[in-house]
């Protein structure tokens, strides 16, 4: 006895496309931190872009007539001891930030993913004294490598850039070279040997892309780390230089001794940091999340 043959239409088993808002706030809903932590990086991004349309005053400009001026209606945040607008200035200071973030995490982390994956793929003493190279890197506190490198170059926004960079590399070295040593024993790798392909086209055109997972999760964690950085060298007077808008440079007029007197100079300044490095690590973290099979939510 023959069974009857059940006609099944094919668009039936392929679930419905879903439209870019409904894959994002399956996203958010998936990933509420992260999702957070990417408004405020938006948020932030907005700020600096549009600093000069969003910003109501000139952020170096003086006005002794307003000086230390509480909150209210002309200056939301206040105004600092020199009669600058806070609100204005930390505008102003998330293009410090983002830049000096940006750079030294996008120069450090691109820096140790090549030296990484060039570690993996070599192997032998070329990978051996690599690593005892990084290890001398990595045994400095980030502060405290960054502190002597600009007390060699001296304050500016680019030495701060060179100062931050520097840490950075080992530690995105160290976790690139994890993922590459698995990816050198793939056949692919061999077989571009085998065609005559050189070293540096082996490394970043069949290796370094299997790598971008860990890569962007290490940039985006950086960027966190940059911003406070350079707000910790500011504090200290070693970073960004007056009249440059920087939260760091904020805190260093305000922290001690208006901390009582004028609470608003210091506080609203801190609050941007930690909100900046709150946000970049939580999208950092559920971008970790996403791009890792073994912690992607199911």
């Amino acid at each position: 006895m023959s069974t009857p043959e059940i006609a099944v239409d094919s668009a039936e088993l392929v679930p419905p496309k879903r439209s870019l808002a409904e894959q994002l706030w399956s996203l958010c809903r998936r990933q509420p931190l992260g999702a957070a932590g990417g408004l405020v990086v938006v948020a932030m991004i907005a700020m600096a872009v549009f600093a000069n349309v969003i910003s109501p005053y000139d952020p170096e400009a003086n006005s002794f007539e307003h000086m230390l001026s509480p909150p209210g209606a002309d200056f939301w945040l206040g105004t600092d001891q020199f009669g600058r607008d806070i609100m204005t200035r930390i505008i102003y200071g998330a293009r410090t930030a983002l830049f000096v973030g940006f750079t030294a995490a996008v120069v450090g982390a691109t820096a140790g993913l090549v030296l990484g994956v060039a570690s993996a793929y070599f192997g032998g003493k070329f990978d051996l004294f690599f690593q005892r190279v990084m290890d001398v890197f990595m045994a400095f506190p980030l502060i405290i490598m960054a502190l002597a490198v600009v007390a060699i170059l001296g304050p500016g926004t680019q030495n701060v850039i060179i100062a931050i960079t520097l840490p950075f590399i080992p530690q995105c070295a160290r976790v690139v070279r994890s993922s590459a040593l698995s990816i050198r024993e793939i056949p692919y790798v061999d077989a571009a040997r085998a065609l005559g392909y050189g070293h540096a086209r082996i490394i970043l055109r069949h290796m370094a892309p299997n790598v971008v997972a860990p890569y962007l999760i290490m940039l985006t964690s950086f960027v966190g780390q940059a911003i406070l950085l350079e707000a910790s060298l500011s504090y200290l007077g070693l970073g960004v230089q007056e009249p440059t808008p920087a939260w760091g440079l904020m805190l260093q007029g305000g922290a001690e001794e208006y901390a009582e007197s004028a609470p608003w100079v210091p506080v609203f300044p801190g609050l941007a940091i930690t909100l900046a490095v709150f946000g970049f690590n939580l999208f950092g973290d559920a971008l970790r999340d996403l791009l890792d099979p073994k912690l992607r939510s199911r």
